[in-house]
């Protein structure tokens, strides 16, 4: 989806022309994504978003076009603009899958390339990737409210313009949304395209029954009516049901209706009881309007009968307390043959320095048990210590009887793509089989459990020895 190389900050063109002028643009540089906080107050975030940026990185150049504009702004000299008709990305990349389930203050991305690659691809990356992770981990914190019911992404018309809405519809499927009313992602990304009519279906006949006759008419296979136009109990259920029973008469199957309005909850048994009483047990009831994670706990928890959830807005624009935006940062952590580290007094958003392994505990029953970093090279071992990145002075030993899975791989080499992008339903059933390895309590809504990223160590030493200069 991102494809010019000006799709980015104008600082990371002054910084690689500068790089350029100090002779420091072939050095060594390795940059890690992270993030420190899981979004939406939650304790987990949904990897997404690696196919796009792998595709930018290997398709990153500047076009005679974008070259003309750049020495339009008058800005750079000849020499360094004579550069970048052949720059190219030629690193490495190292990530996990799309659809692993990641925690805050561990590498997404590490970018190994010269200075000027890696420093220049920051905006892209962040972009493509902070935006779908935040999108795919809201649409599992849905998935996950729903239960066995559906879930339906529909928000196109509230995202953030049209790439936004392709973007959510890939990302929201990563984390468990199985369908889409945007029809140009359908075709792009093979997503099954689903959807009703509004209200001004209704409204443009005489009637109700009219309209849903007329709607019937043209879809008897597919006709899903929505009943909540003029009032649901007293006309848009029996309506549906006189329909209903017309569509059986010809020798056809309503899928269902849909509620758009009114207490989601309680509608949804009544549709469900008068369904059962007219004998119909087989329709669907889809719910809609605003809804979001806590709107369908609470609907399933006063025992609503809703089969299929079509959320919009609340995932579109990833609303919600702790949303809208995935706080992922783009740090140096290694030039040349030196480790880097940012300084703060905020031993929490002090960086982790240097290459990095990163290491998935898991038990013998294939629940993850905590994540660690450590140094390249290094191995860890049951019974060792390891630390809290964001306050050393909490450590907790590594447990007996588990196994250490590595869960980042090099998924670009020299500029080119190591292998084929998986399917989005592969993707989408590796998010699932994650979440089911989730430690008790991390899918809860409130308070969830936390889960532990830890450091060895060395990795801390290293750190606390980089720090050193600074701490008087």
């Amino acid at each position: 989806m991102a494809s010019s190389a000006l799709l980015t900050d104008l600082y990371q063109l002054t910084m690689l022309a500068g790089y350029f002028d100090e002779g420091m643009h072939e050095t060594e540089a390795t940059f890690d994504v992270f993030f420190r906080e899981a979004p939406f107050k939650g304790s987990f975030a949904v990897f997404a978003g690696l196919a796009p940026a792998l595709d930018y990185l290997a398709e990153l150049r500047f076009t005679d076009e974008d070259l003309a504009y750049l020495r339009g702004l008058d800005i750079f000299k000849p020499a360094f603009l004579d550069y970048l008709k052949t720059f190219r990305f030629r690193g490495t990349v190292i990530a996990p899958p799309e659809g692993t389930i990641v925690f805050p203050n561990e590498p997404l991305l590490t970018v190994q390339a010269s200075l000027a690659e890696a420093q220049f691809v920051e905006t892209a990356l962040l972009n493509l990737i902070n935006f779908q992770t935040l999108v795919a981990t809201k649409a599992a914190r849905v998935s996950v409210a729903a239960g066995d019911g559906v879930v339906l992404e529909f928000g196109l018309r509230r995202a953030q313009g049209p790439d936004g809405g392709l973007s959510v519809a890939r990302a929201a499927y990563i984390g468990g949304v199985r369908s889409t009313s945007n029809v140009l992602a359908g075709k792009m990304f093979d997503i099954p395209v689903k959807g009703t009519h509004a209200h001004s279906w209704i409204m443009a006949f005489p009637d109700e029954l009219t309209a849903f006759r007329a709607y019937a008419d043209c879809f008897p296979d597919s006709c899903i009516l929505l009943v909540d136009t003029y009032d649901t109990l007293a006309s848009g259920l029996p309506n549906a049901l006189t329909v209903a029973r017309e569509l059986r008469a010809k020798g056809y199957q309503m899928i269902g209706v849909r509620l758009d309005s009114g207490d989601l909850a309680y509608l949804s048994k009544e549709a469900r009881r008068l369904f059962d009483e007219a004998g119909f047990p087989e329709l669907k009831i889809v719910a809609s309007n605003e809804l979001d994670e806590y709107v369908i706990h609470s609907i399933r928890e006063e025992g609503g009968e809703i089969d299929i959830y079509g959320v919009g807005t609340k995932l579109a624009t990833c609303a919600g307390d702790g949303g809208g935006a995935l706080g992922g940062v783009y740090k140096l952590v290694r030039l040349g043959d030196q480790p880097k580290l940012k300084v703060t007094s905020d031993i929490a958003k002090a960086t982790l320095p240097d290459r990095k392994h990163l290491w998935r505990v898991v038990d013998n029953r294939g629940t993850f048990v905590m994540d660690v970093l450590s140094c390249e090279g290094e191995t860890l071992h049951e019974g060792d210590q390891v630390f809290d990145p964001t306050n050393p002075a909490r450590h907790k030993i590594i447990p007996a009887n588990c196994r250490f899975d590595t869960i980042r791989q090099t998924v670009m080499s020299e500029g080119r793509i190591v292998s084929r992008h998986p399917s989005l339903q592969a993707i989408s059933e590796h998010c699932a089989s994650q979440l089911r390895c989730l430690p008790e309590g991390s899918l809860r809504l409130i308070n969830p459990h936390r889960y532990k990223v830890s450091i060895s160590k060395h990795l801390l030493a290293l750190r606390e020895s980089l720090m050193e200069p600074y701490s008087h």
